[in-house]
């Protein structure tokens, strides 16, 4: 232990630096711990915001998590609410910080160890019509309530939301649940950017069940608001006219970074505070943990800012013990492994998409699977597709993007957990998983992905992606006549269609010499249509994720 009674200063009281205060006094019952917040609340439940707007979280006190009362009498930490540290003076260890009350009233706060929590905010771009009273941004409580209020009115009929990131789609679903008219618009060019275009898909085809106008490829151009401030109305840059009650921002965030900045601490290359493995900074006095700070992230083996709450909890948990002893666990590799729920599916994502890999340089292969999430002759089986990426060198899983129903949450948990471990999809393959038939299969579609990743790797089957260009191939589709009656195979002519349990008795009719790709509906006959061939001398690979997949890229 570094010092007996280090008096520890947390700058921020939400997720990671609340997590740091309670950690640092179970660790040194007589340090003293200052807690610093320029907002009313500390640690509230800021992933719970729009299920509160949305009333399936009807008791606004059920986001409180702690309150500043609770934090004095259990842990005796100095919560000041209302407070917003200004600079940080490194020579003297001490901060300098505006009074409470609207005062600009300034006093200095000494510190041995500092922890720096400030979180992140809404960007909110320079646009025409953007301050406008409707216009608003969520990430506090105080937010919550003032989008709630205009939910609440019964003349709030309309609704925009620009953003269809994460918090976008959870207001999206908020939003239609409330019986409100509502519109998405997302500069990218489909929803939930941050997945593979085909995995992405089915969350557009959900949100237009449910009514919800999407615009993809079209960004915010100005906002329209009436002589009293209020927006009425938004247009797009393609010239796109949108009447609307509210507009909610879900563009992104940006980290704070600037206390940390002027006090000259090192920024890392991802833009935030930079750390090392106890979550010091370039001053060995000072921490920095949440949604600005770098952690190190496995996939790409680099550090990153990862804005979500799971990692800010660790790493505050971290940084309290270190300050308060001198040492701690070092702090493990983030894979950004989260999860939403858009009406009746949900959508989860760990470690390196298609498109990161590529933009990171990785070597990386992927394999796409659709599988029911529990036995299918047990009611209720959901359907979901699971793509899997890994090192194209040794196997070692690199991520996983999952879209489905039920089920969802445990199969991106797995995956994650296996990653942690360095584990490869052949590691995965052997993991032994809980069956029985309400819960899942005796081949689980985590098996199901390992097994083909593990078939890819092992050169039992060549695979070609969904989104590949199939001109000039001899394309054989195995499914049955009625399937390829009900849905051809898109983006393809001169298919050549052989159900897989007649493909044997005409091989005659296929030319060896031709590359050949073979496709079912989801992969699994193609499979075996594709050991048939290879075993007869043709050069083929396996459509992934077979006619299902190649539908939601020629969509």
């Amino acid at each position: 232990m570094s010092m007996v009674s280090p008096t520890i200063v947390i700058v921020g009281g939400v997720a990671g630096g609340a997590s740091a205060a309670t950690r640092a006094r179970r660790m040194n019952e007589q340090a003293e711990i200052v807690l610093f917040e320029k907002d009313e609340y500390v640690s509230f439940a800021n992933c719970g915001l729009p299920y509160h707007i949305g009333e399936e979280i009807p008791d606004r006190n059920d986001l409180l998590v702690a309150t500043p009362e609770f934090l004095a009498q259990r842990f005796r930490i100095d919560v000041r609410v209302k407070q917003e540290v200004l600079s940080i003076d490194r020579d003297r260890k001490v901060v300098t910080v505006r009074k409470a009350g609207g005062s600009d009233e300034t006093y200095e706060q000494s510190y041995d160890k500092l922890i720096l929590a400030p979180g992140a905010s809404p960007v909110v771009p320079p646009l025409e019509g953007v301050d406008a009273a409707n216009v608003l941004t969520l990430r506090n409580l105080n937010d919550t309530d003032r989008i709630k209020a205009i939910v609440d009115r019964d003349a709030t009929k309309r609704a925009l939301v620009v953003g269809a990131g994460f918090i976008g789609l959870e207001m999206v679903e908020q939003l239609v649940q409330r019986k409100i008219a509502t519109t998405l618009v997302e500069l990218q060019s489909q929803v939930l950017p941050l997945l593979d275009p085909e995995m992405a898909k089915p969350i557009e085809q959900e949100l237009l069940r449910h009514d919800v106008t999407v615009c993809t490829g079209a960004g915010l151009d100005r906002i329209i608001a009436d002589e009293h401030g209020v927006a009425f109305a938004a247009v797009l840059d393609d010239g796109t006219r949108i009447e609307t009650d509210l507009v909610i921002l879900g563009i992104g965030v940006r980290p704070n970074v600037s206390l940390a900045k002027e006090a000259g601490l090192e920024i890392g290359a991802s833009g935030g505070i930079a750390t090392n493995d106890s979550m010091q900074t370039s001053d060995d006095d000072i921490y920095a943990v949440g949604d600005a700070a770098e952690y190190p992230y496995a996939p790409g083996d680099t550090r990153m800012r990862i804005a979500l709450a799971g990692p800010a909890n660790r790493a505050g948990r971290l940084a309290g013990e270190h300050a308060a002893t001198g040492q701690c666990a070092k702090m493990s590799a983030v894979m950004g492994t989260s999860i939403v729920r858009v009406f009746g599916i949900s959508a989860a994502m760990t470690g390196l998409t298609s498109g990161l890999a590529t933009r990171m340089k990785r070597e990386a292969r992927s394999v796409t699977i659709v599988s029911k999430h529990h036995a299918g002759y047990f009611p209720g089986a959901e359907m979901m597709t699971l793509k899997l990426l890994y090192a194209s060198e040794d196997g070692t899983i690199l991520g996983a993007q999952i879209v489905g129903g039920e089920g969802v949450d445990k199969r991106v948990d797995v995956i994650a957990t296996a990653m942690h471990f360095e584990g490869t999809v052949c590691d995965l393959a052997g993991v032994d998983l809980a069956y029985a038939p309400p819960f899942g299969s005796a081949k689980d579609p985590v098996h199901l992905a390992a097994f083909v990743a593990g078939n890819q790797l092992d050169g039992i089957e060549n695979l070609t992606d969904a989104d590949s260009n199939l001109e000039g191939i001899q394309v054989v589709d195995v499914r049955t006549a009625a399937e390829v009656q009900k849905a051809s195979l898109k983006g393809v002519d001169n298919v050549i269609h052989i159900p897989v349990d007649e493909l044997r008795e005409h091989l005659d009719e296929l030319d060896r010499s031709r590359e050949t790709i073979v496709s079912c509906a989801v992969g699994a006959r193609g499979h075996i249509a594709s050991r048939i061939l290879k075993q007869n001398g043709f050069d083929v690979s396996n459509l992934s994720g077979g006619a299902t997949v190649r539908d939601r890229v020629f969509d």
